[in-house]
């Protein structure tokens, strides 16, 4: 399983690594001090397991997870016990291992990874793009037209033949493509900065060298399409 590592401490992440070493079936592909550094490198890997710190400046363990469209499997490394409940409510996270970590306790933890399936969602047809009228935007959600308010709409991401549509109130998944939903969209608003993201210009939070952050989603921003988005912005 290729695997990566967020802590923000050094010394914990050599100690995985080095438990990692030891166990045949696990490859570490990466290592980051912080969740911003591991979702940019999400946005363009995949992987089939995390070693996640709960404790982290700025952004904590549990709100890298609610950042993750489909989360892999996930080991937590903490200092604290306190938060083991509230773990497993995620139904992502196989263990929940307190520092100091010991080899036959993280084997254990490894065992559940490689037990427990990839979770996929059955995703239904019917779930499509259907019109839009003035700033309204209709889509097919089994049988149901659901009307959403356009400039609510922050983020747009392709997911093989499906889309999923980002708003300030909910998620929706869609059976269609970004070019079908781009072309309803009005060009003063959003913007598709990278083949597999649309976004909305005035959700923006911050710019830094190829990528924007939007909400809590990093989002790429190919080469070809950065100067058009910064042609956009209104800058000082």
């Amino acid at each position: 399983m290729n695997c990566i590592i967020i802590d923000d401490e050094t010394t914990a992440r050599v100690i995985i690594n080095q438990l990692c070493s030891q166990i045949n079936t696990i490859h570490v592909a990466a290592e980051f001090p912080n969740a911003m550094q591991a979702i940019k490198y999400l946005n363009q890997n995949e992987v089939d397991l995390i070693f996640l710190d709960i404790h982290m400046p700025d952004f904590t363990g549990f709100d890298f997870i609610q950042t993750l469209k489909n989360p892999p499997r996930i080991i937590l490394t903490t200092s604290d016990a306190n938060f083991a409940i509230e773990a497993f409510e995620y139904d992502c996270i196989v263990d929940y291992l307190v520092k100091p970590i010991l080899l036959p306790r993280f084997q254990k933890a490894i065992q559940k990874a490689e037990n427990k399936p990839s979770k996929t969602k059955a995703l239904s047809n019917n779930n499509k793009i259907e019109t839009t009228s003035g700033n309204d935007l209709y889509i097919n959600i089994d049988r149901r037209l659901i009307k959403l308010d356009i400039p609510s709409i922050y983020l747009i991401e392709a997911k093989g033949d499906y889309i999923n549509v980002k708003t300030e109130e909910k998620n929706y998944t869609v059976h269609s493509t970004l070019k079908k939903i781009e072309d309803k969209l009005p060009t003063h608003l959003f913007l598709k900065v990278h083949r597999s993201y649309i976004i909305n210009i005035k959700k923006i939070i911050d710019i830094e060298d190829n990528s924007v952050l939007i909400k809590k989603d990093v989002i790429p921003v190919s080469r070809s399409n950065r100067p058009e988005l910064m042609k956009r912005l209104n800058l000082l």
